[in-house]
């Protein structure tokens, strides 16, 4: 291609569609990765804050960014790298189900998948398996099957030896779960059953391709589907608080105390500022303040009596092993008998 810039023609090189395709998702995936983030980390402060001006401004004063960091991280890194092994495992079966077909535009997903880094998507699963609940942790095994295609054929290519490896492989993940699924059946948590007994199963044949009459409505339906999920998930990533929630007795001026339960903003050599569990900035007197006692909030108390070897199966791995190193100790009774705001 040449371009007559003059009296002279300057040889301008052919642009390929396909670069420039793969440049534009390349551009998009990161502007999600890296944006998404940084968005919701001023919305929670809004929220928490309770939508005032003043509340907001406030935290942001004394809020700083190690703190949001860390709670993004911790409360967050689920939902978004569940929202990225969703992409990549949806986005391999469609790739290499497009690939059949002439003519028809890669989906979305499938290009998301061709600029993303190996490293990148290994590190996703990582941090998937470090803060994951251990009653998802099963999931994961569909899921990287279908992103790597790892079909049983290519365990080996005999079928003796390659059947061997299966039982082999799913033999020992049952005896792991044995005991837990067991427990879960005579608590009749069919959930929790069909969680840890069906997903190695899936796994065994989710990989590609997929029949073509089915290519594009899958693609739109999945897509759909992973973008509506992540829209849900936001919204406790949102809502999650971002200072701890305690218990602060001070005295009332009467002889009594009283309990305040909320978020401890800052503390200086005059006042205790608090963020009440209900709403509202209480500035208390620093010689008021009696004790102080750190709460869990009611999305980390668990909702199954299930173990995995000593691990609770609300628990992420971090979780678990934080648990051994530091044991949990009795709820304070201060968390159940105050009254919120």
């Amino acid at each position: 291609m040449t371009a007559t810039v003059g009296p002279r023609s300057v040889a301008v090189p052919a642009v390929d569609e396909a670069t420039v395709r793969r440049e534009r998702s390349s551009q998009s995936f990161w502007t999600v990765v890296v944006g998404v983030p940084a968005v919701f980390s001023v919305l929670r402060l809004g929220v928490e804050a309770g939508g005032e001006l003043q509340t907001t401004l406030l935290l942001v004063a004394n809020v700083g960014p190690v703190n949001l960091v860390a709670g993004m991280f911790t409360t967050a890194a689920r939902f978004v790298s569940t929202g990225l092994v969703a992409v990549f495992a949806i986005g391999s079966v469609l790739g290499v189900s497009a690939a059949r077909l002439d003519g028809f535009r890669r989906p979305l997903f499938a290009r998301w998948l061709d600029i993303t880094p190996a490293w990148f998507i290994g590190a996703s699963f990582a941090v998937a398996v470090a803060t994951w609940h251990i009653l998802y942790l099963p999931l994961l095994l569909p899921a990287l099957a279908a992103t790597l295609q790892l079909s049983p054929q290519r365990l080996h290519e005999r079928r003796v030896p390659r059947i061997l490896l299966l039982a082999l492989l799913l033999g020992g993940y049952y005896w792991l779960l044995l005991p837990t699924v067991l427990d879960a059946w005579v608590q009749e948590e069919l959930v929790a059953v069909l969680l840890f007994v069906a997903p190695p199963l899936l796994a065994l044949g989710i990989t590609g391709p997929v029949p073509r009459l089915v290519v594009q409505p899958l693609a739109v339906g999945t897509q759909a589907a992973v973008l509506a999920m992540l829209v849900w998930a936001a919204v406790p990533v949102i809502t999650s608080p971002v200072l701890p929630l305690t218990v602060t007795t001070v005295d009332d001026g009467t002889g009594g105390t009283e309990d305040i339960r909320g978020h401890v903003v800052t503390t200086d050599d005059v006042n205790v500022v608090i963020l009440q569990e209900r709403g509202g900035v209480r500035y208390v007197p620093v010689d008021r303040v009696g004790g102080q006692v750190l709460c869990p909030t009611e999305a980390e108390l668990p909702r199954h009596r299930l173990w995995v070897r000593d691990f609770h199966v609300d628990d992420s791995l971090l979780e678990g092993l934080g648990r051994r190193v530091r044991p949990v100790q009795r709820l304070d009774a201060a968390c159940r008998t105050a009254v919120p705001g």
